[in-house]
């Protein structure tokens, strides 16, 4: 079975860094992704989704100090099913768990950029050209059936 996710987003706030009672890192985030569509009317819309976000161990330790609200980042990861239950209701969640999470770009009039991040940021720019593009022309209208 597969389940991977990559996903970019910008972080919605600061990561928390908690520790499990062995001493294992563990970071919470929650990135935002925004999605441009158009409507029946043929007008622009757009919609925001936050996903929220956990990793462990030292990887997770380096990310919550490298990264802070408003940074775009790509989280490459897997999704899981949180169960609970609470006074005899039933809860869940489906969350994304990281295995990996790269910088995308830094939020404007923040420190300097390096020579790598300037190389991201011109990969950001082709992936908005991309989605752009594939937005305006969608293979299919949404309201049709899946067609595959």
């Amino acid at each position: 079975m597969l389940n991977k996710v990559l996903l970019i987003g910008r972080l919605t706030k600061d990561p928390v860094i908690t520790y499990l009672p062995k001493g294992t890192p563990v970071v919470d985030l929650t990135i935002a992704y925004n999605r441009r569509y158009r409507n029946q009317e043929g007008q622009w819309q757009e919609e925001t989704h936050f996903f929220d976000v956990k990793a462990y161990g030292k990887p997770a330790e380096d990310w919550a100090t490298r990264f802070s609200k408003g940074y775009m980042v790509l989280v490459e990861g897997r999704l899981v099913q949180e169960k609970w239950e609470r006074e005899g209701k039933k809860f869940s969640k489906v969350r994304i768990v990281a295995e990996s999470i790269k910088l995308i770009s830094r939020p404007k009039g923040t420190e300097e950029v390096s020579e790598e991040e300037e190389t991201i940021s011109s990969i950001e720019e082709e992936i908005k050209k991309l989605s752009d593009e594939e937005v305006e022309k969608p293979p299919f209208d949404e309201e049709d059936e899946i067609p595959f």
